[in-house]
């Protein structure tokens, strides 16, 4: 399955607003790390991703999203991830993701 990625920044909350929707592995990992690198370079900020339409992420995707947390941390700044699915939300508890990323809702 593919990946939908749609973002925009939020410059009242001053922070960036993604979607995305679909799967994350290892065939679509790269298309989210090269969003996260252009949003990067436009603005380091705060990251929100609603995760509601998220179906799958594996571990190189997971990957991506701890390379992008780390950049974001030497700025102060956080991935804040809401509306997860449960099988995903159980997957960032056994990891112990659940502790380094803001989980909301």
């Amino acid at each position: 399955m593919a990946l939908i990625v749609d973002k925009q920044y939020d410059e009242v909350n001053s922070q960036w607003n993604m979607q995305l929707a679909g799967e994350v592995d290892i065939y679509t990992a790269g298309q989210l790390k090269e969003n996260f690198m252009l949003m990067l370079e436009e603005r380091k900020d705060t990251i929100k991703i609603d995760a509601k339409n998220l179906d799958y992420i594996d571990s190189t995707g997971l990957g991506v999203l701890i390379g992008v947390l780390k950049q974001l941390k030497e700025e102060g700044k956080d991935i804040i991830i809401i509306n997860i699915k449960p099988s995903i939300k159980k997957l960032l508890n056994i990891t112990g993701l659940d502790k380094i990323f803001i989980i909301e809702g």
